[in-house]
């Protein structure tokens, strides 16, 4: 790993900033009556943001008329814009990009309250501290930066070791200050006016009466991506047992080209999505498939939200943190167990790992979802 010497030099000055801090930081002085002014933080991947939402709706709940600004990634800023329990967006740009600019944004608000749900370090823990805000919290409060956090003991919240679910997590996190919710269902709106594009949008393609069956075939990391040519066979089974499936193959602009191959090899009934409109839109077309075949990925993640059956296909990633956690009724995993020791996991060149999911029990996974046709 490249060490970036910018991380040695912020970490040595928040230790010297927070050394002059006389603030009453810890939690012992939090008034929840106090706070008008929130900043909720989920500037990962879209998937990671989306496992966000339940905690940013329970705070919205605890704290009706406060103004909450969500610090959300520049690239997925657009699907989340019309969030009912958010205010506002301010960009993260990665890494330190305007890293400064930013930090000018955060203190305008003035913020009483900065809750870390999923962040990238270094950055987001001393941006929310340069913000402004007296009290911040995030769990795990273990990395090198809980210095700087309101929750410093660790009786807070479990081990870090246990096991538990990305949106669980992040209901701790807001639990810390009066947040409880028991809802753990992702929010995600679908306007009409995308649906109605992306309604065009297929019958621009010949489709209209007929089942979609979705394929994600890309993913964040390699290690997390099915083989192109399963994607292929499974294709073909399934249009071969349903005549009047069409499966369409989604992905982002960059895949466009993945997807076309594999389309291609399926043959007739298979349909590109990938880069054909916005990703705001992207939701609106899930919502139309009766079952998405994907990795762990953000796609996966939009389908769980809008209620989408899913088959997810897990291998270097554990779906007991990041797979299905409600209407598990309506979704099948498929589980396998790394095979290399040590797991480069985003540093993988092949995934063997994958090799251990076969067509048969893929095939077997949607069937079951789409039941007999007549």
């Amino acid at each position: 790993m490249r060490l970036n010497p910018l991380d040695g030099i912020l970490y040595l000055s928040m230790k010297m900033v927070k050394a002059f801090d006389r603030r009453d930081t810890d939690l012992k002085y939090f008034d929840p009556d106090k706070v008008k002014s929130i900043l909720v933080v989920s500037s990962t991947a879209i998937g990671d943001t989306l496992l966000s939402t339940p905690a940013i709706k329970a705070v919205r709940e605890r704290y009706p008329d406060a103004k909450i600004i969500a610090h959300f990634n520049k690239s997925n800023i657009e699907m989340f814009e019309n969030n009912p329990h958010i205010d506002g967006v301010i960009s993260y740009y990665g890494g330190y990009k305007r890293f400064f600019t930013t930090i000018r944004e955060l203190r305008k608000h003035k913020f009483d309250l900065v809750l870390i749900f999923h962040g990238n370090e270094p950055q987001a823990t001393p941006m929310a501290y340069f913000s402004g805000a007296n009290f911040i919290v995030k769990l795990p409060n273990t990395s090198k930066y809980g210095f700087l956090l309101s929750n410093t003991t660790s009786h807070l919240h479990p081990p870090t070791s246990d096991l538990q679910h990305g949106i669980e997590q992040r209901l701790k996190v807001a639990a810390v200050v009066g947040c409880n919710s028991k809802d753990k269902r992702m929010v995600l709106p679908i306007e009409k006016k995308d649906e109605d594009a992306i309604i065009k949008f297929l019958v621009s393609e010949g489709i209209k009466d007929n089942m979609l069956v979705g394929f994600q075939v890309g993913a964040s990391t390699v290690s997390r991506m099915w083989f192109a040519d399963r994607f292929v066979e499974l294709g073909k089974r399934l249009i071969s047992a349903y005549p009047d499936i069409r499966v369409v193959i989604t992905g982002s602009p960059s895949e466009r080209e993945h997807c076309s191959k594999i389309a291609e090899n399926i043959g007739r009934g298979a349909v590109v999505s990938a880069g054909r409109f916005p990703l705001r839109q992207v939701p609106a077309l899930i919502k139309q498939f009766k079952v998405l075949v994907t990795g762990d990925t953000g796609i996966m993640h939009i389908a769980i939200a809008v209620g989408t059956s899913v088959v997810a296909l897990y291998a270097v990633a554990d779906f007991r943190r990041t797979g299905p956690y409600y209407d598990l009724e309506k979704h099948r995993v498929i589980q396998k167990w790394k095979t290399c020791a040590p797991c480069v996991s985003k540093k993988c060149a092949y995934q063997k790992c994958m090799e251990n999911i076969n067509v048969d029990e893929v095939f077997n996974a949607v069937t079951d979802i789409i039941g007999v046709r007549t």
